[in-house]
């Protein structure tokens, strides 16, 4: 049951709730020991932040819950690939997992082929990719 698919899934309902919100629609949730412990979206409009993408939320939700501004012992689930800014926050909270969807082809951080995040931090990229993809994209599509 406690698959990579079913906590992307998971991400991608948070994804959908900004996408109604009329917010660019990335979800996210931090998973430490099979339970959520954060959910977030991007909330870049509703409160006139450019830092609040749905990792910076998450992690911010993570650490409040754990105590700790450590999640080396957690899995961040995002439906997009982490923008720079994103990247630098999960080395500092020394992730212990990123899993991430979409590609992001403009802004991913993997874009710099750089060691952005932490040494320890394990990647694994492209779960669910088609439908966080098709929600980003129906989203432009409408916005067009």
């Amino acid at each position: 049951m406690f698959t990579h698919e079913y906590f992307m899934k998971q991400a991608l309902t948070e994804a959908q709730y900004a996408f109604d919100a009329d917010e660019v629609p990335v979800g996210a949730v931090v998973v430490c020991r099979n339970i959520i412990i954060a959910r977030a979206h991007n909330q870049t409009e509703l409160l006139n932040d450019v830092t609040a993408h749905a990792e910076m939320l998450a992690l911010t939700a993570a650490a409040n819950h754990l105590g700790s501004k450590f999640l080396n012992e957690c899995t961040l689930y995002v439906t997009l690939e982490p923008c720079v800014m994103c990247a630098g926050a999960l080395f500092w909270a020394q992730l212990g997992t990123l899993v991430y969807g979409a590609h992001d082809e403009k802004r991913g951080f993997t874009r710099l082929n750089l060691p952005v995040l932490h040494p320890k931090t394990h990647v694994i990229s492209g779960i669910m990719q088609n439908e966080s993809a098709l929600l980003m994209s129906n989203f432009f599509k409408r916005k067009r």
